[in-house]
């Protein structure tokens, strides 16, 4: 079979218009803007309004990028969404994003694989592209942790923000797009970042509202030193995959969580910092929303060129990671 090959042929983001700076958190729980600034490297991030979903922030982000890939709704094929923060259990955030669009010929399905989630689409969308079993397949990254976060919880209510961002893929002359995906899992580090209530598990109940179930609980120190020790691996097999070398990378584009764990994912690559796209000061921890928004922002910039390699890389809850190379 001769596989057809895959590139990103449109980008888009959208984030809500509300800010919640450090100072703001400062005046509800114990903590201080040097203090997060210092260990996280953020800043502000984003919001949802009270009448936003994740559906909402995801059509936002969709049309821009099927307005950038230059066709129709009718062109979309497929929908897949990626998030741990769906509007509801089901229907599926896709399929409610089906109907904002519009996009009546397209399959849809969500995807969870929390902040490694977008690469986990972009591989899923590109093998079903380059198998001709689709043509244009949307992909997304959205979500609304600000509805999953412990405001009271200082360990996490510094770290996370809401957002969207969407790419149309598609086929791409011979030598662009995809060139590898390296996608992985531990299940056995999966006590270490979750939200327990709510599944069948734990139904929801007074007792799991009450003993707060239902938010996002990690173990810090522990999730910090997987994503160092992940990070730079997971981009390096997808190098090694691809035929290429750290030398090749003209910009990197990895999953915003902390500042310090991408300063070890550079260090690994031998990579200086005008190679890397880092906005976590603005928008902080947004899981599969990160690095398509990164990316979007990447572009609009002029920071990519055809021809330039590519390389995006996370980490998340699962424990997951992903990381992908891709010829622009």
């Amino acid at each position: 079979m001769n596989l057809h090959p895959v590139g990103i042929i449109g980008t888009g983001k959208y984030v809500p218009d509300r800010i919640l700076s450090n100072q703001e958190l400062e005046q509800m729980v114990e903590t201080n803007d040097e203090w997060i600034v210092t260990r996280t490297g953020i800043r502000e991030r984003r919001m949802a309004a009270p009448e936003q979903a994740t559906s909402d922030l995801a059509y936002q982000a969709s049309l821009k990028a099927i307005e950038a890939a230059g066709i129709t709704i009718e062109d979309i094929d497929l929908i897949i969404v990626s998030t741990i923060t769906p509007d509801m259990f089901f229907p599926s955030t896709a399929c409610l994003l089906q109907e904002k669009l519009g996009a009546k010929k397209a399959a849809a399905f969500d995807l969870s694989a929390a902040c490694s989630g977008f690469i986990y689409g972009l591989a899923t969308a590109s093998n079903m592209i380059a198998t001709g079993m689709y043509k244009h397949v949307l992909v997304v990254g959205a979500e609304t942790l600000s509805r999953i976060t412990d405001y009271t919880d200082r360990n996490t209510c510094i770290l996370f923000g809401d957002g969207a961002g969407a790419v149309v893929l598609g086929q791409v002359p011979e030598g662009r797009g995809f060139k590898s995906f390296e996608l992985g899992a531990d299940g056995g580090g999966g006590e270490l970042l979750k939200v327990s209530g709510g599944g069948s598990r734990l139904p929801a109940s007074a007792d799991s509202v009450s003993s707060k179930q239902h938010y996002i609980h990690m173990a810090g120190n522990d999730v910090f030193k997987f994503a160092v020790r992940i990070m730079g691996g997971a981009a390096d097999e997808a190098l090694r995959k691809a035929g290429m070398s750290k030398e090749d990378i003209d910009l990197l584009v990895p999953h915003q969580a902390n500042v310090r764990i991408i300063q070890s994912a550079l260090n690994r690559l031998d990579l200086p910092e005008e190679k890397c796209m880092i906005n976590l000061d603005k928008y902080g921890n947004m899981s599969a929303a990160s690095i398509p928004v990164a990316l979007a922002e990447a572009f609009e910039q002029g920071r990519i060129n055809e021809g330039d390699c590519l390389v995006f890389v996370g980490f998340g809850g699962g424990l997951t990671w992903g990381a992908s190379v891709l010829i622009w």
